[in-house]
């Protein structure tokens, strides 16, 4: 007898399977040879893990909770999921339809029925399932009356293996879903709602490149350079030529050219041409009308065509989602009934506007997506990007124009309307209260936007992973501490000591920092003095109404400045201000305004003397340190030489005190250079080193000269405040140049300064692996002594401080510094606020992190 023919089962790779059978009729078997064991949720296997037992039937409703439970999680990740039950009656079944449709996954049935002989010797076989003829005969006839009504239960596909050889010959493929085209990468030209008018689609066609050839049935389309058309849907009615679209729109994607997306009014046509009952308005008369006088071959091609389109396509390895009215997040990549009507219609609220049309909600101001979503339906004046989706109906039946996004580039191309067509039944220019409302929507900020474990992806280093812990002492200090989030477009990175340098006496030297970047293929590196005060962030602005226009603040201020850790400097708003005029003279006479062609900046500084932010440090805990130090240890060291005078052998505890005396007492004129009086505005010293950011431009795509240069002019001035950095451009192939350098740096460190800061020529510097570090820090012996307590440089703690790891501080701050540089890569786009808050909110999550802080 020959072997039956293999049934292909082709199953959708996102979709729920429900097995169909009774005990023993190999369901598990079945599963385990067509599908990973992640993918398979056995009632059995969790009725054990709940209880210890997977035959303790007392169990089965915990045990089918969880289930349950699994299988949600996985749909929700978009993760194909077994149900490995005996499902066999409809009222179990009908749970897991529920489960798919509400994560939009299609419900797929298996049956697997070898026959009761075959299920009963089977259970003979296993002692745990030796409960006789009865339950497999009962649970078969359950099968066996339910199975006609499968499709009635809203299962999708419904595949029936009768046969133990029909089980054996089965074979599962997984098929990607109709709409999910990720592996074409494109490029993609998408195009809003024709309706109709095909000379303009032609003319724009003709704009991106396309070739359109012949006439009538015979036109062709060929695409420039690889390009695909994707079309949002709505080919038809209100327009002066439908047939024509369609020949077109047919034809391109005949030729593999073009997508083509179902519209609402396509589907109505579609209806209509199949027969149904449809309400002929809004233009579909036209469509009729132009369709009578075409062949009824084509009118049936027509039909064809229509009802094959998809509610939407899921492009460019899931960056791009193209559907007629928009889609979710959730229903992107997926199918069901909700999806589809999502996508043609959107969201409505049931009511209609004072037009009779109905009244829509904004799902594109909440979508926190990350595929783009390009869409129609809704015509506006003109294609705008809000919140990652963009419309791109831009009315050309109305008069309007004929708009196509360019994908991946985000540019549009437009072609006017030659005429208008067909009055619009309600103005095409959004009313300024929407306008308004998208704007406070885009400045809204969301606790979910920013709270759990996070990936953030950045344009530095992709993904940045940010811990759930850490999120939640970022929010606590944002919360309770920081300025206002509008003005919170940046924090400064923690910055990675140099490498331990294993010369006599020194922790840290220049010349491993020289080492590094030689080392990672840096022909050249710019020293900076580091001053020893607050690291502080200035927005400028020129006037209040720019600080209102382009930031969003309503309190009247022309600027802010605010710490690392997002906190204001000035407690007093009026002392802010006034410092904030000083700069603002200084950039007047600069003329940075006029050479940026902006109306507001952002600088990287550090504001001195230290001490107006560390007084409290100095006070509560290093002057005590300093002082009980001096005390203990003179007396200390009184007495051992008192003892050494009468002859006992006190000579090394002696010297050794005094070693240690002489060092406290370093500690304690170790912060006397940073720390002086300030009584006014004037004991104020500001250090400009980075001008991050201004109208439409980062600049971390300047070198560190141009940057240094912009400080220096602001300093040559003569603006009150404003205080210079100074610095030296090092050729790392120069050895006597290095030496120089590292010279430079003693004198530096000798006279009280805190040390240097080494950075490669390049703001973001690379090499093969990635970007490597933006800076290292050298700061000299005496700072470090503040750091690390009196007596770090004796040789004991030396050995034990060169063991230190940097690591993670290395990480960190690689971390935080693509994080800051994503933050004002988006708020110069025009992102909204929450996009640019959360790589902020980033930067001082990773702040708390459990690392050293002396580093």
């Amino acid at each position: 007898m020959n072997a039956p023919l293999p049934t292909l089962l082709d199953i959708p790779d996102f979709c729920l399977v429900v097995l169909i059978g009774a005990t023993g009729a190999g369901k598990s078997s079945f599963a385990s040879r067509w599908f990973k064991p992640t993918e398979v949720i056995s009632s059995d296997h969790c009725r054990g893990l709940v209880c210890d037992d997977e035959t303790d039937q007392s169990a089965s409703a915990d045990a089918f909770a969880l289930v349950a439970a699994i299988a949600e999680k996985k749909l929700k990740n978009r993760r194909l999921a077994v149900i490995d039950a005996t499902n066999v009656r409809a009222a179990d079944r009908k749970s897991w339809v529920e489960l798919a449709r509400r994560w939009h996954a299609l419900p797929v049935a298996i049956v697997v029925d070898p026959g009761l002989d075959v299920c009963i010797e089977r259970n003979k076989a296993r002692p745990d399932r030796d409960f006789g003829p009865g339950v497999p005969q009962r649970m078969i006839q359950e099968i066996h009356r339910g199975l006609r009504g499968l499709a009635n239960e809203w299962f999708r596909q419904i595949w029936k293996l009768s046969s133990v050889a029909a089980i054996e010959a089965a074979v599962v493929e997984r098929r990607p879903m109709w709409t999910d085209k990720r592996d074409d990468t494109g490029p993609f030209d998408v195009i809003g709602d024709v309706h109709g008018c095909f000379d303009e689609l032609r003319r724009l066609l003709e704009a991106l490149g396309y070739v359109v050839e012949g006439e009538g049935n015979a036109v062709a389309v060929s695409a420039p350079h690889g390009r695909k058309l994707v079309f949002v849907g709505d080919l038809v009615d209100r327009g002066p030529d439908v047939p024509g679209v369609l020949r077109l729109a047919m034809a391109a994607q005949e030729a593999g050219v073009a997508y083509v997306v179902q519209g609402n009014h396509d589907r109505k046509l579609s209806r209509w041409l199949e027969g149904r009952k449809v309400t002929v308005g809004h233009g579909l008369q036209e469509s009729i009308d132009q369709l009578a006088d075409e062949p009824a071959e084509f009118r049936e091609r027509v039909k064809i065509f229509l009802a094959d389109l998809r509610s939407h396509y899921w492009l460019d390895g899931g960056k791009l989602a193209v559907a007629h009215a928009g889609l979710k997040e959730e229903m992107i990549g997926r199918g069901s009934p909700a999806v589809r009507e999502f996508a043609l219609f959107g969201e409505t609220t049931g009511e209609t506007d004072e037009f009779g049309l109905p009244v829509r909600l904004d799902w594109a101001a909440n979508y926190r997506g990350r595929s783009a979503i390009v869409y129609g339906h809704t015509p506006t004046p003109d294609a705008e990007w809000v919140n990652n989706t963009i419309c791109v109906d831009t009315g050309c039946v109305f008069g309007g124009k004929l708009t196509a996004l360019r994908w991946p580039e985000r540019g549009l191309v437009e072609v006017p309307a030659a005429r208008v067509y067909c009055e619009p039944a309600r103005p095409l220019a959004p009313a300024p209260e929407t306008r308004a409302l998208q704007a406070e929507a885009d400045r809204l900020l969301d606790h979910a936007d920013v709270s759990g474990r996070r990936w953030i992806d950045t344009t530095l280093l992709r993904r940045i992973p940010v811990a759930e812990e850490n999120s939640a002492a970022a929010l606590e200090a944002m919360s309770r501490f920081a300025l206002a989030p509008q003005w919170l477009i940046y924090l400064p990175p923690t910055m990675s000591p140099v490498e331990t340098s294993a010369r006599d006496g020194f922790l840290e030297r220049p010349e491993e920092a020289f080492a590094f970047f030689r080392e990672r293929g840096q022909k050249e590196v710019v020293l900076e003095e580091k001053h020893m005060g607050s690291r502080a962030v200035v927005a400028l602005c020129r006037d209040a109404d720019v600080a209102r226009r382009r930031f969003g603040v309503l309190s009247g201020e022309s600027g802010q400045i605010w710490t690392r850790s997002g906190r204001a400097f000035f407690a007093d708003g009026a002392e802010c201000e006034a410092l904030l005029a000083r700069l603002r003279t200084a950039c007047d006479s600069a003329r940075l305004w006029e050479t940026l062609a902006t109306d507001w900046l952002l600088f990287d500084t550090e504001i001195m003397p230290w001490s107006t932010k560390a007084s409290a440090l100095i006070e509560q805990q290093y002057a005590p340190v300093a002082a009980a130090s001096r005390a203990g240890l003179a007396l200390a060291h009184d007495a051992a030489a008192r003892a050494a005078a009468r002859g006992v052998p006190a000579d090394a505890l002696r010297d050794r005190l005094a070693i240690r005396a002489e060092k406290a007492a370093r500690y304690g004129e170790a912060w006397k250079p940073y720390v002086w009086p300030v009584r006014s505005l004037d004991d104020l010293r500001i250090a400009p080193f980075h001008l991050l950011a201004s109208e439409g431009a980062t600049h971390f795509d300047k070198d560190h000269l141009w940057h240094m240069s912009i400080a220096e002019t602001l300093a040559a001035t003569g603006a009150q405040n404003v205080t210079t950095t100074r610095w030296l451009r090092l050729a790392l192939d120069n050895a006597s140049a290095c030496e120089a350098a590292a010279r430079w740096w003693e004198e530096l460190t000798e006279s009280g300064g805190e040390g240097m800061v080494v950075k490669p020529r390049g703001f973001i510097a690379r090499r093969a692996k990635g970007p490597i570090q933006p800076a290292l820090k050298v700061r000299g012996p005496e700072y470090l002594r503040i750091s690390y307590g009196p007596e770090y440089d004796l040789p004991e703690h030396l050995a034990r401080l060169r063991q230190r790891g940097l690591g993670a501080k290395r990480t960190n701050a690689l971390r935080e510094f693509a994080l800051g540089h994503e933050a004002l890569t988006r708020f110069t786009a025009g992102a909204p606020l929450r996009k640019t808050h959360e790589c902020v909110f980033a930067i001082l999550a990773l702040e708390s992190e459990p690392i050293d802080p002396r580093l």
